[in-house]
């Protein structure tokens, strides 16, 4: 029996040139992405080497001495696992309430019946041109609010971002407004409308803002530095900083006065922090890739 006449029509034929083009791509965008991983993998390396085979050898693919060295001198260091704590703190309950926030705020500038929704766009708009500065900021952050030495200066200064609202707006807009209208025809509140209707359809978009919010929390180092004295609150990233301005020093004294030590994992210490700070951000990234790979789109919709 013959095919029907439509389906051979509808076929798509893939010529020898196709195939060749297809084949060029792949290997341009394979060798590309073994550039991106190269540099990492020369960091779990060095990270696992001993210091004076690194600095005998230089940067490999694989450690010419295995050494844990560096790690252990990362895990005898005080106040390490409340780094890990606070940041860990910092990281879950800003993006949370960032992620809520946002959204809340997104979601009103979306509505095309919300009266201040020009307003309040121009608003979150002139915080992205315009900001009161670093004097301002202290002064707001530690006379008036009295965030001193206090954790949830980490996590209030930074909970908005006018880019992300106007991100996650975008990406309410382009929802149908049908299904919004339906649900107010049966009766829901507008809480009841973002919670029940917008949110649940709307995971890559708040994957990927509530990505870009837990990268800058995970980040965190320089208010920790402007507000934070005392240790036991200190952020990952800043105590990791000081503790390698501490044994960059160290390394300096035998040559000054003379005195014989064993090498210090400088190199290796540097490193073994690179892996300890972005291991954690490099295994939660496979979990939101999917959704991260399709919400990068967000901003391309028209609101």
């Amino acid at each position: 029996m013959s095919r029907p006449a439509t389906f051979e029509r509808n076929k798509i034929r893939v010529t020898a040139g196709d195939r060749a083009v297809s084949l060029v791509f792949g290997a341009l965008v394979t060798l590309f992405a073994l550039a991106c991983l190269l540099p990492f993998v020369l960091v779990v390396s060095a990270a696992f080497t001993e210091e004076t085979a690194l600095v005998k050898n230089g940067y490999q693919l694989l450690p010419s001495e295995f050494s844990l060295n560096a790690f252990k001198l990362l895990s005898q260091t005080n106040n390490v696992l409340d780094a890990y704590k606070v940041t860990i703190f910092i990281t879950v309950a800003g993006t949370l309430l960032s992620m809520l926030c946002t959204c809340a705020i997104a979601y009103a500038l979306s509505c095309q019946n919300f009266r201040s929704r020009g307003a309040l766009s121009m608003f979150c708009y002139f915080t992205m041109l315009f900001n009161g500065g670093l004097v301002a900021t202290y002064l707001m952050n530690t006379q008036v609010l009295h965030l001193r030495d206090n954790i949830l200066v980490l996590i209030l200064p930074s909970m908005l971002s006018a880019y992300n609202i106007f991100l996650m707006r975008n990406f309410f807009s382009g929802i149908p407004a049908s299904l919004s209208e339906a649900a107010k025809l049966d009766g829901a509140t507008d809480m009841q409308i973002l919670f029940r209707v917008i949110l649940p359809i709307s995971t890559p978009g708040i994957a990927t803002v509530g990505l870009f919010y837990a990268l800058s929390y995970w980040n965190e180092w320089y208010k920790c530095m402007l507000y934070i004295s005392e240790e036991k609150l200190y952020t990952l990233q800043y105590l990791i900083m000081r503790i390698m301005r501490q044994i960059n020093y160290a390394s300096t004294v035998p040559a000054d006065v003379n005195l014989y030590q064993g090498a210090l994992p400088t190199y290796s210490f540097r490193m073994a922090a690179v892996v300890a700070a972005i291991g954690p951000i490099i295994l939660l990234y496979p979990f939101v890739q999917k959704y991260f790979t399709s919400g990068l789109t967000v901003g391309s919709v028209k609101g």
